[in-house]
């Protein structure tokens, strides 16, 4: 699969990709990265790619024309993610339904955003992380880029690990537990749950949905409410 990024700071995108679990995708050939500077596309003779806004407001915009010229090549080839705060909040689904592209190209914003009629013509879908504002887009986008990537197949040493993950049926993943013995005081312990440790996958698999729901009801009383609806439509 190929990730192609379009940023204004190329540093910041390609150091993430040099470690663990990416690097090695890269090394086996499961995914490509492509870093490309949007300066490269500048017209101007100080490479300038933002301008004013029309009507008057603080902050510049990154210019139509630019973006014109580093998408309109790949805009029949690639799926195109636009990275703003106005966007969808990307989630896990999304995260596995974009792993079946073979192309997907991130738009990093910078300044006060996009010339908006960029977005509507070369925009397949926008995206963003969070209710909050970042100071560009790279973070958005390797946000984006790394759950996507693990989903594909043989990213991850064990494909067993996105079994029963966070977010799936709405429900947060189970508490998890080293096999390390805590000691508080003398003779006193902060011990695992025991069923954990005696090997009947049915009563663990019962402890660990218990502990799911309790957890999610506790962190993510919007995810239980959903989670909900969701049990009622699979009974």
């Amino acid at each position: 699969m190929h990730f192609h990024f379009f940023t204004l700071f190329p540093n910041l995108i390609t150091p993430y990709f040099e470690e663990s679990i990416l690097k090695k995708a890269r090394e086996n050939n499961l995914i490509h990265i492509k870093v490309t500077n949007l300066r490269d596309f500048s017209t101007n003779p100080y490479l300038k790619v933002d301008n004013t806004q029309i009507g008057g407001g603080a902050g510049q915009v990154i210019d139509f024309e630019i973006l014109h010229n580093a998408l309109s090549p790949i805009q029949n080839t690639h799926h195109i993610i636009f990275l703003t705060p106005c966007g969808k909040l990307f989630n896990n689904h999304d995260a596995k339904r974009l792993s079946q592209k073979k192309n997907i190209a991130f738009v990093c914003g910078r300044y006060e955003g996009f010339d908006e009629r960029a977005i509507e013509i070369y925009a397949d879908e926008v995206l963003c992380i969070g209710d909050f504002i970042l100071t560009g887009g790279e973070l958005a986008a390797l946000c984006l880029c790394d759950s996507i990537a693990r989903q594909i197949p043989r990213v991850l040493g064990n494909q067993e690990s996105l079994s029963g993950e966070s977010f799936e049926k709405n429900l947060l993943e189970a508490p998890v537990f080293s096999k390390t013995k805590i000691k508080l005081q003398k003779n006193k312990f902060f011990y695992t749950p025991s069923e954990y440790s005696k090997g009947n996958h049915s009563i663990m698999q019962s402890l660990k949905l218990d502990l799911s729901l309790a957890k999610t009801k506790y962190f993510r009383p919007d995810l239980f409410q959903l989670q909900k609806f969701y049990d009622k439509g699979e009974r």
